[in-house]
C-alpha cells in the first residue's frame, strides 16, 4: 500500500513540475500531504514529518540565500566583467583561442552558480565575434554550457543544494571531494574546446569568401565602464577569495560564511545603510524563491521518509530489480545522465529519482554521497542542455538560436564528455 501511494506522489510531483502549470512550491507540497492523508496519517504524525524534513533542509536554504545575495552584491559591483571582457579581447581573431576563451569565460561567470547571469554576462559580447570569424553560435553555446554545467558542481548552485537537502548532509562538505573533479574537468574542458576550435577553423576555410563582413565593433553590444575605484576593487577581490578560502576549509558552515561576506561586500559597494538595503532587494526575489523551494523540498522529503514510503519503494524495487542492477543501478542512471535532462528537469531529478535510488542502493553498502556524486556528474554538464531551463531559454534568445538545433549539435559531445568527467570521478576516488 505504502509503495503504491509513494509512487503516486512521486509520479504526481514529477509531472507538476514538469508541466510548468504550478511552481515546485506547489508541486513538492501537495502530493505528499495528500497521499499522507490516503495512507491513514492524521495531523500529529504529518506535523511531525514535516518538522523533520524541515529540520534537515534549513542549513541548506540559510546558504543558498545568502549565497544568491553576497554574488549578487559581488556581480553588481562588477567582479567578474573585468575578467571576461579580458578573455574577450586577449582571443580575438583566432577561431581555437576563441573557443578556448569561451570556454574559460562560461566557467567564470558561472561562479555565481546562475544560469541567467552566465549567458547574459557572456553571449552578447561573444557573439559579435563569432559572427565575424563565421564560427558557429551552436559551437559557443556548446562551450558555454559545458563550462557552466561544471561550474554549476559549486555548493552554492542548484544541483549540489537539491542534492544536499535530500540526504541531508551540509552541501559545503558534499562539495569538497568534487573540487578535483571540476579542476580536471576545466582543463578536459580546454583541451576540448581546443579540439572543437581546430574543426572549426577547417570547416570555415571551406566556406567561400564573403564579399563584407561586419566588424566586431559594429555588432559588438558596448559594455558598460566600471566606476569602482581600484581600491574598491581590491576589496572586492579579497572578500571573494576569503570567502571561497572559508568555504573549502570549511572552517565555518557554508550559510554563515556567505552572510559573513555579503556583511563585509555591501558596505564597501554601497554607501548607507539605504543603498544596502536596495542592494539586497535586488536579489531577494531569487533568494526567497529558492530558499522556499529548498524548504518546500524538505516537506516532501519527509513525508516520504517518515511515512515510510520511500523504505517501501525501495524495498520492492529492489526485489524486482535483477540482483546484478540494484548495487550499481546509480551508476547506471549516471551514465545517461545527459539524456534524462531532456525529460526530467533539475527539482524532478534530484528530488523525484534521487531519494528513490539512494533508498535501493543504500542495503548494497552504496553510500548517500556515491549515489549522489553519480547521478551529478552524469548529468550536471547537460544542464543547460534541456528544454526545461529557463537559463538556456533566456541564451537562446540572446543568440538567436533554436532548441532544437542547439540538441542536435550539443548533446552527442555533452555525454562524451559528461561519461569522461565520471571516469576522471572514478579515477579520483569520488565513487566510495
Amino acid at each position: 500500500m505504502l509503495t503504491v501511494i509513494g509512487l503516486a506522489i512521486i509520479a504526481a510531483v514529477v509531472a507538476a513540475l514538469l508541466s510548468g502549470r504550478i511552481s515546485p512550491v506547489v508541486g513538492l507540497t501537495l502530493p505528499p500531504l495528500v497521499g499522507a492523508l490516503i495512507a491513514g496519517f492524521g495531523a500529529p504524525e504529518i506535523t511531525g514529518f514535516f518538522s523533520a524534513g524541515l529540520a534537515k533542509v534549513a542549513p541548506v536554504a540559510a546558504m543558498f540565500i545568502f549565497a544568491i545575495l553576497f554574488f549578487g552584491a559581488m556581480q553588481d559591483a562588477g567582479l567578474f566583467r573585468p575578467l571576461i571582457n579580458f578573455l574577450i579581447r586577449m582571443t580575438r581573431g583566432n577561431v581555437i583561442a576563441v573557443a578556448v576563451g569561451t570556454s574559460i569565460a562560461g566557467m567564470l561567470a558561472h561562479l555565481d552558480g546562475a544560469g541567467a547571469t552566465t549567458f547574459l554576462l557572456t553571449v552578447p559580447a561573444l557573439a559579435p565575434v563569432y559572427l565575424r570569424l563565421r564560427m558557429s553560435l551552436y559551437l559557443m553555446l556548446l562551450l558555454l554550457a559545458i563550462g557552466a554545467g561544471i561550474f554549476n558542481m559549486m555548493p552554492w548552485a542548484g544541483p549540489l543544494g537539491r542534492a544536499a537537502a535530500v540526504i541531508g548532509v551540509d552541501s559545503a562538505e558534499l562539495w569538497r571531494p568534487l573540487i578535483a573533479v571540476q579542476g580536471v574537468g576545466a582543463v578536459m574542458l580546454v583541451v576540448f574546446a581546443a579540439t572543437l576550435g581546430w574543426f572549426e577553423q577547417l570547416r570555415i576555410a571551406r566556406l567561400p569568401l564573403q564579399t563584407k563582413a561586419a566588424t566586431v565593433e559594429e555588432n559588438e553590444e558596448k559594455q558598460p565602464a566600471l566606476s569602482l575605484s581600484p581600491v574598491k576593487i581590491a576589496f572586492n577581490v579579497a572578500i571573494f577569495i576569503a570567502v571561497m578560502a572559508a568555504l573549502i576549509m570549511g572552517v565555518l558552515p557554508a550559510a554563515y560564511v556567505f552572510l559573513i561576506g555579503l556583511s563585509l561586500a555591501l558596505p564597501v559597494n554601497y554607501a548607507g545603510a539605504k543603498a544596502q538595503m536596495a542592494a539586497i532587494a535586488v536579489h531577494a526575489p531569487n533568494a526567497i524563491t529558492m530558499g522556499a523551494i529548498i524548504l518546500a523540498a524538505g516537506s516532501f522529503l519527509g513525508v516520504m521518509d517518515g511515512s515510510g514510503m520511500l523504505s517501501a519503494i525501495a524495498n520492492d524495487a529492489g526485489h524486482l530489480l535483477p540482483d546484478a542492477v540494484a548495487p550499481n543501478l546509480h551508476f547506471l542512471l549516471g551514465v545517461f545522465g545527459v539524456p534524462w535532462e531532456l525529460v526530467l528537469n533539475t527539482d524532478a531529478y534530484y528530488f523525484g529519482l534521487l531519494p528513490v535510488v539512494n533508498e535501493i542502493v543504500a542495503p548494497h553498502g552504496a553510500s548517500p554521497e556515491s549515489v549522489v556524486y553519480a547521478l551529478m556528474i552524469g548529468n550536471i554538464v547537460g544542464t543547460f542542455i534541456s528544454p526545461f531551463s529557463p537559463a538556456l531559454w533566456l541564451a537562446l534568445g540572446l543568440s538567436g538560436l533554436e532548441m532544437g538545433r542547439h540538441i542536435r549539435y550539443s548533446l552527442l559531445p555533452m555525454w562524451a564528455f559528461s561519461l569522461a568527467l565520471m571516469a576522471v570521478a572514478g579515477l579520483l576516488g569520488v565513487f566510495h
